[in-house]
């Protein structure tokens, strides 16, 4: 007897894909300066994690993109210890393209808040984002944060998102 393996599709829970500015992830060498951006989000539904893209807008040399997920505190606006990482190499051929990284295993909770961060120990890329105002955020569900390693300082701002898409499997 064989046992049946069922496909169950993927669907999009998440997508903010409008991009009219950007934000850079990696090293900055004219001020020596690691920068990363990560954008919080809270699940719409349930499901296991297929994959998280995010918008590269320009890729300025060869080298590797890493993403983390993390459980956010929206009272405290903190961010949780790791749940879940991926990379993708990335090269210039990738720029003006959605970039998937598939972190296996992740099950999402409808009504939980999320976190993703970019970085790039050796690289330096453009990552699409949307800016909006304070009125009329581009997305309301959530925020994009900057860090730099080097002054160990975190921003968050309501009025920018990151473009990104969120798959999942129910």
């Amino acid at each position: 007897m064989k046992a049946e393996i069922k496909n169950v599709p993927t669907h999009a829970i998440l997508e903010q894909v409008t991009n009219n500015t950007t934000s850079w992830v990696g090293h900055r060498s004219r001020d020596n300066e690691d920068l990363a951006s990560g954008q919080t989000f809270i699940a719409t539904s349930e499901g296991d994690l297929e994959k998280i893209e995010v918008f590269s807008a320009v890729v300025t040399k060869p080298g590797k993109m890493i993403m983390t997920l993390h459980n956010f505190d929206s009272q405290q606006k903190s961010w949780g210890p790791v749940l879940g990482s991926a990379s993708v190499d990335v090269n210039n051929s990738e720029t003006g393209k959605w970039l998937a990284f598939k972190i296996p295993g992740m099950h999402l909770n409808k009504g939980k808040a999320y976190g993703f961060r970019l970085e790039s120990p050796d690289t330096y890329v453009g990552v699409g984002e949307a800016a909006g105002s304070h009125q009329k955020p581009p997305y309301s569900s959530g925020q994009e944060w900057q860090f730099t390693k080097n002054h160990k300082s975190e921003n968050s701002f309501s009025y920018f998102s990151l473009a990104f898409k969120i798959d999942t499997r129910a």
